[in-house]
C-alpha cells in the first residue's frame, strides 16, 4: 500500500495539471496560438531560471555524480545506434524514420522527468538532476538533429548542430550554475529570490501548457505505428535500462533520475524540430500526444515497482 501511495502522489499531481491545461483549450480559454507562445515563453523564460537555480542551490562536488552521467550518456548512444540501424528495416519512408527514432530515443526530460524526480526524492535531489540535465539535453538535441538530417539525404551540418547546442537556453543555464557554484558566486538576496520566484512558476505551467498542446483527434492516424512507438518508448526502453541501472547498483535518487531519462513521454520538442527539418511532422506530433497521455501510467507502474522492490 506504501508504493501505491508513493506512486499517486508523485503521479496525480503531475496528472492534474496536465487535465487542467486539457480542460483550459476544451473550453477555449486557451487556443492553439496561445500555448504555442507560452511554450516559447517557458523554454525561453522559466525553465532556464529552474535549471540554474536547481544546479546554484546545489554542492558541486555532491551533485555531480561522473558514474550516474556516464551510464546516462552510453544508454542513450546505445539505443540511437540501435535505432538507426533497426527502424530502416521496417519503416521504408526516410520522413518518418526520423520521426520514429526521435520520437523513440529523445526524452521530455526537463519538463516533465525534473519535475518527476523532485516529487519523488524531495529538494534535495534537484542539484544533482540538473547537473545530468546540462549532460543529456545537448545530446539529445545532438542525435535529434543528426537522425533528421540523415533520414532527408543531407549532410548533418556541424557548424548548425554546435549552434544549435551552445544558444540553447537550457544548457547555457546548467553551465551558468556549475560555474557559479564551482567559484561560489553567491547573486544578493532580492535577485536570488527573484530567480527563485520565477523557477517555482516553470513547472506548473508547462505541464498545463504540455496538457492543452495534446491533440487526441490526431492518434487515429498513423495508430499502428503510434502505438509501436509509444510502447517502445514507455515500456521497452525503460525495462531495459532500468534493469541494467538496478543490475550495476544503482539506488535511490540515481534511480529516479533515470526513470525521469528514460520513462519520460517523448520531448514536446521533437514535433517542432520534425516540422523544420522536413521529416513527418504529423507523426511526430501524434507520437508526442500518445506518449505523454499514456506515461501518466506506465511511470506509475514503474514507480510503484520499483519502490516495492526496495530500489527507489
Amino acid at each position: 500500500m506504501g508504493s501505491f501511495l508513493m506512486a499517486a502522489q508523485v503521479i496525480l499531481p503531475l496528472l492534474i495539471l496536465m487535465v487542467l491545461g486539457v480542460l483550459l483549450r476544451k473550453t477555449n480559454l486557451m487556443d492553439e496560438a496561445t500555448y504555442k507562445k507560452l511554450n516559447t515563453l517557458i523554454f525561453k523564460v522559466f525553465l532556464p531560471p529552474l535549471i540554474f537555480y536547481n544546479v546554484y542551490k546545489s554542492e558541486l562536488s555532491e551533485a555531480f555524480d561522473g558514474k550516474l552521467i556516464l551510464f546516462a550518456v552510453l544508454c542513450i548512444l546505445a539505443l540511437f545506434f540501435v535505432l538507426v540501424a533497426v527502424v530502416p528495416l521496417i519503416e521504408k519512408d526516410d520522413r518518418r524514420r526520423g520521426a520514429i527514432i526521435q520520437g523513440i530515443f529523445r526524452s521530455n526530460f526537463v519538463i516533465f522527468g525534473v519535475p518527476l524526480t523532485v516529487a519523488l526524492m524531495g529538494d534535495a535531489a534537484a542539484g544533482k538532476v540538473a547537473v545530468v540535465v546540462a549532460f543529456v539535453v545537448p545530446l539529445f538535441n545532438f542525435l535529434a538533429v543528426i537522425s533528421l538530417e540523415v533520414f532527408r539525404h543531407g549532410k548533418p551540418d556541424i557548424k548548425k548542430i554546435l549552434k544549435g547546442i551552445v544558444t540553447n537556453p537550457l544548457i547555457i543555464a546548467s553551465a551558468l550554475g556549475i560555474l557559479s557554484t564551482a567559484i561560489g558566486l553567491k547573486l544578493p538576496k532580492f535577485l536570488e529570490t527573484a530567480v527563485s520566484d520565477v523557477a517555482k512558476i516553470a513547472t506548473p505551467l508547462a505541464l498545463i501548457v504540455l496538457g492543452a498542446s495534446l491533440d487526441f483527434a490526431l492518434l487515429k492516424k498513423n495508430s499502428i505505428r503510434v502505438l509501436l512507438v509509444t510502447a517502445a518508448r514507455l515500456v521497452f526502453v525503460p525495462l531495459v535500462f532500468l534493469t541494467i541501472a538496478i543490475l550495476l547498483g544503482f539506488r535511490g535518487v540515481d534511480i529516479a533520475i533515470l526513470i525521469s531519462v528514460f520513462a519520460s513521454p517523448t520531448a514536446v520538442s521533437s514535433y517542432a524540430m520534425a516540422q523544420q527539418m522536413g521529416a513527418d511532422d504529423a507523426l511526430a506530433g501524434q507520437i508526442v500526444a500518445s506518449t505523454t497521455a499514456f506515461c501518466v501510467f506506465t511511470v506509475f507502474l514503474f514507480v510503484f515497482g520499483l519502490d516495492l522492490i526496495g530500489v527507489l
